[in-house]
């Protein structure tokens, strides 16, 4: 049974949460502070967290960034806040999704199973294309999930590996911002597509030489983006 990790220290929203993913067949266990949470990150194998954004001993941007340091399986936050300000550093940190309290327990469950099946297919498609990529100055290792422009190694979180290698698998293709989410991140987002244009723009800001005039990623105005080969 997949395993997954609720830091929350809200005992009444940890059992429920914990309560529906049992329901849907996933074991849960709870950790009540970021410290709890990090310590049994690194003795147990988990599928998926999901990370309350206010905690008594630290705040969940500084633990996700953590959490990256030591793995990248997917990072639902779940909070009270629901400033468009709070996703964007959330996704910045590493979050691969944002969802708001008081949340739907289905729309919980639909993000908890997209996000683990859309990243068992991003690890099977990266151990079956093993060829590095070079473009211009870029040079993206798939095995070893690293990137280098000119020589300069550029630390990406896993969504915006994961979003940058997509699109240069397939230069000059242009996708929309729908699209993108579907296949980056396994789901629709209810329509919600901040989260690509967050990730787009934190990728040019890494890669371009100039994020205003990009070499790699072009906006298709009206359409959405295509990676430049």
């Amino acid at each position: 049974m997949e395993r997954i990790l609720i830091i929350e220290d809200e005992l009444n929203i940890a059992e429920l949460e914990r309560d529906y993913l049992e329901l849907n067949h996933y074991e849960a266990d709870i950790a009540a502070t970021g410290q709890e949470g990090l310590e049994r990150l690194k003795q147990s194998s988990y599928r998926l967290v999901l990370l309350d954004l206010m905690l008594p001993d630290m705040d969940g941007y500084e633990i996700c960034r953590q959490i990256r340091e030591i793995s990248e399986i997917p990072i639902i936050m779940v909070t009270a806040k629901n400033e468009e300000i709070d996703m964007i550093r959330g996704l910045g940190r590493g979050a691969d999704d944002y969802i708001a309290k008081p949340f739907n327990p289905n729309q919980l469950i639909a993000r908890v199973k997209a996000h683990i099946a859309r990243f068992d297919r991003l690890v099977s498609r990266g151990q079956n294309k093993e060829e590095d990529m070079r473009i211009r100055g870029l040079h993206i290792q798939p095995v070893t999930r690293k990137v280098f422009v000119n020589s300069q190694e550029k630390v990406l979180t896993a969504k915006e590996f994961d979003l940058l290698l997509f699109m240069a698998s397939s230069p000059n293709q242009v996708f929309s911002k729908e699209h993108l989410l579907e296949q980056v991140w396994g789901f629709d987002f209810y329509g919600d597509v901040t989260t690509v244009t967050v990730h787009i723009r934190r990728l040019r800001e890494k890669i371009e030489k100039d994020p205003s005039d990009p070499d790699y990623i072009e906006t298709v105005w009206g359409v959405g983006y295509r990676f430049k080969r």
